[in-house]
């Protein structure tokens, strides 16, 4: 359910700049949803929406509906119910030639290339970014794909009876053959790495959710910006709140920007969800270690 249909009792002019906290209810809400029922592409537009205070939502939500609709119209021409190769075909046409969204070969590391909503201005993007637009565009026709588990390169599956496609929306929709995916994951991972059938498992919205903030959050990181990746922690936590590795990494992070109580509190929370995680033992000597410094 997209923001304008959950927050529809609310007057139209209400909407048009959702404020923080409507954003927040939204993101938490369908982060209380079971996996299958979470509006992907409207929930990663929430998320980008709450870096870019002051945006309205209806046009980028407009634009949503607008693939969804043109998708529809060109599986119609190409026969999509009968065959892979035409609902790649309506994809690609659609999202890649149509409205000339490709991946961003030139400044790959810009996070605004993980946020949908400057995805959609500059129709620019990560594997990530592109694929969330691709599933929305196909589920919205009832075809059956998912993201993939595959290491440091977003992919889609895209099933129709007993066949299956894996595609690249970064590389203009291209449909990869099995020595294509060993070539990229030898490029990733190393010459060691061989497929396995986790590399075809789908994977749930929720981490593909979580795999495209991920991005910013890294980014932030590296360039020790601790504020913007506790932000993007906070948000994850909207969609996941019972992954525990995330509320001890916010612990971490908030210790690391001197947010001593945040810390504290963020590393107990990771131990009440995780209390034999392997790294438990580690997060009690912090905690006691945090608490020292406090008092």
């Amino acid at each position: 359910m997209s923001f304008r249909e959950e927050m529809g009792a609310r007057p139209r002019s209400a909407l048009a700049v959702p404020s923080r906290g409507e954003l927040e209810e939204h993101l938490r809400a369908q982060g209380r949803k079971p996996d299958q029922e979470i509006d992907l592409a409207g929930a990663a537009l929430t998320m980008a929406a709450l870096f870019r205070p002051g945006k309205a939502l209806a046009p980028f939500e407009r634009h949503l509906e607008e693939l969804a609709r043109q998708t529809a119209a060109a599986g119609r021409v190409l026969k999509a119910e009968l065959s892979l190769e035409g609902r790649i075909e309506a994809l690609r046409g659609v999202l890649g030639e149509r409205h000339g969204y490709r991946g961003d070969r030139e400044d790959y590391d810009d996070p605004q290339n993980a946020n949908l909503m400057a995805v959609m201005e500059r129709k620019l993007g990560l594997p990530v970014a592109l694929g969330v637009l691709t599933l929305h565009a196909a589920r919205a026709q009832g075809w059956a794909i998912s993201g993939l588990g595959f290491p440091g390169h977003f992919l889609v599956r895209l099933d129709l009876g007993s066949e299956r496609a894996v595609i690249d929306p970064f590389n203009g929709w291209q449909r990869l053959e099995s020595s294509e995916l060993r070539d990229l994951l030898k490029a990733i991972a190393g010459l060691d790495a061989e497929l396995t059938p986790d590399h075809y498992a789908p994977v749930e919205n929720r981490s593909v959710l979580l795999r495209l903030q991920n991005n910013i959050k890294l980014r932030a990181l590296q360039a020790e910006r601790f504020e913007e990746a506790l932000s993007c922690l906070e948000i994850m936590l909207m969609i996941a709140p019972a992954e525990a590795d995330l509320w001890r990494e916010m612990g971490l992070v908030n210790a690391q920007a001197g947010n001593l109580r945040g810390a504290i509190l963020s590393l107990e929370q990771f131990l009440e969800l995780a209390p034999r995680h392997h790294q438990a033992d580690e997060a009690l000597h912090l905690i006691r270690a945090l608490r020292t410094r406090l008092n």
